[in-house]
């Protein structure tokens, strides 16, 4: 294949690490004819050395490749006219701080595919780092918790868990967890936080990963509807289970309007408008939130700052923690103001004010609002991710996109994932032009 296949350099965020093919699998890929050009980076977790062993080109440009592979937002000055792009655009709900980008590339004539469109029939995603978000999430949350509890001036096991991008691996996080579940059975917990209930919401992949990690504590799984009777958590702790763990589902998190009629999850995807949020109710008995759910506008907020003003009100309740690992900006969680990074990673939210202090001191939950949660484990994040792509890689390389979308030759996972095609948005993502900023000459 002469086709130059491009990886670019993560240029968007300053943390960001990770890679959408590692070494190994472009030597495989390059055993079947692929020939890969690598942009030079100083950051990259793996490094621009690890890619010439595999017998990659390295250099700093990659004008001379027309599909260009990466994995976070292009900047627009970055973009290339005509080029193909695969990368997490973050446009899909047309969030409004990408949408720029998005018409940048549409008037350079561009394509784009988008790995949150890589779906199946069923609209199920087949390419994610939704674990790696989990693991890492959980594992900043427990950190933070720790934090704030010492700053409260309660000692306490969790003092001992550092932030996910502090260890060399998963694995060794993964042990100091082990280590703080072993030091909590062995001395218990501190009477201000016992019981201490840990509240999950969503059950998707991204809480699949934040749970792994909770279930490596004494854990006892509860359903979310014991935290409303009257004496909840009084015969639920155990010595052998001192941390309680909820998992809210819709059916937990919000009402219908009309409460003669029950819940029913299809109706609520397509009708949210009949229902309202209800999960404040839950908000009294948690120590820590971590936020796992997928939200558009339509839906109910899941925290808003009411309920957070009302908890706050008569001083320090039982929560300390929302770890925001969906990570939407004025979202599900009206908390989250703003995202972090790594290196700044969490603020106190004044429900009174709405004021926010980096670091996690003050009046208010502490919020953990990474948006790259994944880079935190860049090695192992992208180790699992590039062995999903490296699967779509010979059916993306091989289209020909200059035909007319109706006859670009993808597989179907893969067309649905094509949001702009030569510089026009394809008729499924035809919405997103009332996102676009308008531009004398857009292309869509």
């Amino acid at each position: 294949m002469s086709k130059k296949i491009g990886i670019r350099r993560e240029d968007m965020y300053a943390w960001e690490r990770r890679v959408p093919l590692v070494p190994a699998d472009l030597a495989a890929l390059a055993e079947q004819g692929f020939r890969f050009v690598v942009q030079s980076s100083e950051k990259r977790a793996f490094s621009d050395e690890e890619y010439r062993a595999v017998g990659c080109d390295v250099v700093p440009s990659l004008d001379a490749c027309s599909l260009i592979i990466g994995l976070k937002e292009v900047p627009a000055d970055v973009f290339e006219k005509d080029k193909v792009y695969v990368y997490f655009s973050h446009t899909i709900k047309g969030q409004m701080a990408n949408m720029p980008l998005l018409q940048t590339a549409l008037d350079l004539g561009c394509t784009i595919l988008d790995y949150e469109r890589i779906v199946d029939e069923n609209d199920r995603r087949l390419i994610f780092f939704g674990n790696f978000a989990g693991y890492a999430g959980a594992i900043d949350a427990l950190w933070t918790l720790g934090r704030r509890l010492a700053w409260e001036g309660i000692a306490n096991p969790f003092e001992a868990v550092g932030q996910a991008s502090t260890y060399a691996s998963l694995e060794e996080a993964k042990n100091a967890v082990r280590a703080v579940g072993k030091a909590i059975l062995a001395d218990g917990l501190p009477q201000e936080i016992s019981p201490l209930v840990l509240g999950v919401a969503g059950y998707g992949n991204v809480s699949k990963g934040a749970q792994a990690i909770l279930d490596l504590l004494p854990v006892n799984e509860l359903p979310a509807s014991t935290l409303l009777q009257v004496e909840p958590l009084a015969v639920t702790q155990s010595a052998s289970q001192p941390i309680l763990k909820v998992v809210f589902r819709e059916s937990d998190t919000v009402l219908r309007l009309d409460p003669s009629q029950p819940f029913n999850l299809q109706e609520y995807y397509n009708h949210p408008e009949r229902y309202r949020g209800a999960f404040e109710r839950y908000l009294p008995h948690l120590h820590a939130l971590i936020n796992c759910i997928y939200w558009e506008p339509r839906y109910p907020k899941l925290v808003t700052t009411d309920a957070l003003g009302e908890l706050f009100a008569d001083g320090q309740p039982n929560l300390r923690v929302i770890g925001d690992i969906t990570c939407d900006v004025g979202g599900s969680i009206e908390a989250t103001v703003k995202a972090t990074e790594p290196d700044d990673p969490v603020y106190v939210f004044d429900p009174a004010s709405g004021e926010i202090a980096s670091g996690i001191e003050g009046r208010g939950p502490v919020v953990v609002a990474v948006d790259i949660l994944p880079s935190e484990l860049p090695r192992e994040a992208s180790s699992y991710f590039s062995g999903i792509l490296k699967g779509f890689l010979p059916a993306i390389a091989g289209a020909d996109y200059s035909a007319d979308f109706h006859a670009l030759d993808l597989p179907p996972e893969l067309k649905r994932s094509v949001i702009a095609h030569n510089g026009r948005l394809t008729p499924d993502y035809q919405y997103l032009e009332n996102h676009l900023p308008a531009a004398d000459g857009a292309a869509s």
